[in-house]
């Protein structure tokens, strides 16, 4: 075992288990090939063992870990068990490189799992377990289930036990997420002065939020390994987030990691789309406001000195800086939206444009950027042409019928159809859309909100889309009591911001 780099620098590894920990968030389930996709995704990413699932708890759980440990990756391939030889076969099996055992050993696990059994019974049942995982050839991690509500006497005599059975790795888990920072330090610490030449692991949930905090505190103890989920998803309150973990590490406390710093955003963002579980706007790191501002003296200040209000800046983690403009905007922001459009304003047109955004604001609405640019173009006098137009739009859609859109399309002066389906008609629509535009490259729906803006039925439905072509991003809204008709004009309006 070794801490350190050529350098004489301290370096952590990094079982990321997004696969295992994190596919346990209530309502994710990921196929195979979703599977496949995110572990060659966390492989690119520096990831130094990925927790790719448990192969005893499905067929398709154990056909996902045998065909990403056939990827031929770089990174350690490890499946879940626990001390039962059933599972310990299907992770050999399945062509894992290595196992995540664990053992319960705590009293509430232990009288809950194994009802009449003693800690001296789980010594025994996980050495047995151990050795017979090394006779299968498999790297062993082990770790004490729920160990920070137990004795930890008894888990120095279980590692202890470990150990003389073979065990490579140990890993103290915090299961319910009861640790606090000093406290996961300082056990960390007397683990770290009773076991000083083996791998020492740190496994935290989130249920009082600390799960990052802990993490990175254990590290300060002694551990050398961290466990962590993209985006921080797993069960319940989740699991301490990889991405600010490694930030962390790397950033504030000088610890080495082997992660692609660079490539956490898109790996987030990748992982966001496929479980389908959105990433809070206001998350560290990836979040979408992590390097946004709106505030006019905050604005005015990035503008000069981004390191004002940046603790780092955007492109480290792999991001971009993004200037928004609200009821906080000041002079210094719509200058610069401007110089972007490549638009000039005199004093006079520039105090009206700043007032029109600050009334939407301050009605308590969302200020897209279409929304922006239509106020500077209106108080400019400047008319323009759009370069997309939607002609016509038909939907088929009802039970069981597979919703269905045609959309007829002037882009430039030349009529373009196309057709498309999807999981619903405003899905089938933009789909359409999307394929009718393919000539300006690939166009992502970063995000899709909709709101009711009256009551009934018939109410005046307001829909934000944002878009992604390139590193440019828009936001554009539209505004219907269809809200079909509302998502494509937001489309349409965001299309032509971004293809001029």
């Amino acid at each position: 075992m070794s801490e350190f780099n050529k350098k004489g620098k301290r370096k952590v590894k990094v079982l990321d288990t997004t696969l295992r920990d994190g596919e346990q968030t209530p309502g994710l389930s990921l196929s195979i090939e979703q599977k496949k996709m995110i572990a060659e995704a966390l492989d690119k990413l520096g990831v130094d063992i990925i927790e790719a699932g448990t192969a005893i708890a499905s067929e398709g759980e154990f056909e996902a870990i045998k065909e990403i440990s056939s990827l031929g990756l770089k990174a350690e391939i490890c499946s879940f068990c626990r001390i039962k030889e059933v599972d310990i076969d299907a992770a050999a099996d399945a062509g894992a490189d290595s196992i995540f055992m664990v053992a319960p050993s705590s009293p509430i696990h232990i009288s809950t799992k194994f009802p009449g059994k003693s800690e001296d019974d789980v010594i025994d049942m996980s050495v047995k377990a151990i050795e017979y995982a090394k006779e299968r050839g498999l790297i062993v991690e082990f770790g004490g289930e729920d160990a920070s509500r137990a004795k930890l006497d008894f888990i120095k005599n279980l590692y202890r036990a470990a150990l003389d059975a073979g065990a490579d790795r140990l890993t103290y888990t915090d299961t319910v997420g009861v640790m606090i920072p000093e406290k996961c330090e300082s056990v960390m610490a007397e683990l770290r002065s009773e076991f000083r030449d083996v791998d020492l692991a740190i496994h935290c949930h989130d249920d009082f939020g600390l799960a990052v905090a802990n993490t990175v505190f254990a590290v300060k103890g002694g551990a050398n390994e961290v466990h962590a989920t993209i985006n921080g998803l797993g069960e319940r309150a989740g699991n301490a987030a990889l991405e600010e973990v490694v930030t962390t590490l790397e950033i504030l406390y000088g610890i080495e990691t082997a992660i692609e710093l660079r490539r956490l955003y898109r790996t987030a963002k990748l992982v966001e789309k496929t479980t389908g579980i959105f990433i809070p706007p206001n998350k560290a790191i990836v979040g979408e406001n992590a390097f946004t501002h709106e505030s006019g003296i905050h604005t005015s200040a990035i503008l000069k000195n981004a390191s004002a209000y940046e603790p780092i800046t955007p492109d480290v983690v792999g991001r971009e800086r993004h200037l928004v403009l609200g009821k906080h905007a000041g002079k210094a922001s719509v200058e610069a939206v401007m110089k972007e459009l490549g638009y000039k304003a005199t004093k006079e047109q520039m105090v009206e444009i700043l007032k029109r955004i600050k009334e939407i604001g301050d009605k308590g609405k969302t200020i897209t950027d279409a929304d922006v640019r239509t106020i500077i173009e209106t108080v400019l006098q400047i008319k323009r042409e759009k370069k997309v137009i939607l002609e016509d739009l038909s939907i088929v859609s009802g039970m069981n019928v597979m919703p269905t859109a045609s959309v007829k399309l002037r882009i430039n002066g030349k009529v373009v159809v196309e057709a498309a389906v999807g999981t619903g008609p405003v899905d089938a629509a933009i789909n359409a859309i999307k394929k009718g535009v393919k000539e300006f490259g690939d166009i992502e729906l970063v995000s899709y909100k909709v709101d009711a803006i009256t009551g009934g039925t018939n109410a005046l439905v307001d829909v934000i889309v944002q878009l992604k072509r390139g590193n440019k991003i828009v936001t554009a809204r539209g505004a219907r009591t269809d809200i079909i008709m509302a998502s494509v004009e937001a489309m349409m309006e965001g299309l032509n911001m971004l293809v001029e």
